[in-house]
């Protein structure tokens, strides 16, 4: 047996599930319903860290990296709702 084409079938096993498709699909709302749980708390964490930082206990690196994840989440809640409200707009626009 060639050794290459023996490598190349473990190779092709070991990669197979990868390509299927995960048995435990959420629903679209769950996975919304997750997102804005995850933007809450990043904008919950930001904020005690900014608390701490006016404070004078927390490290002014921890501050501008919170800040930053912060405004990145703002930022693509931003953009997830002008997309929704372009969808929106096309809908509108569609002729009945």
């Amino acid at each position: 047996m060639d050794v290459r084409s023996l490598l190349a079938a473990q190779t092709y096993a070991a990669q197979r599930p990868a390509t299927e498709p995960q048995p435990k699909t959420h629903s679209a709302a769950a996975r919304l319903n997750d997102a804005a749980q995850d933007f809450a708390a990043t904008l919950n964490e930001a904020e005690t860290t900014a608390t701490a930082a006016m404070a004078g206990d927390a490290d002014p690196h921890a501050l501008v990296q919170a800040l930053a994840q912060s405004e990145l989440a703002v930022e693509t809640v931003v953009a997830l709702r002008n997309k929704v409200v372009e969808a929106y707009q096309e809908l509108l626009r569609m002729p009945v």
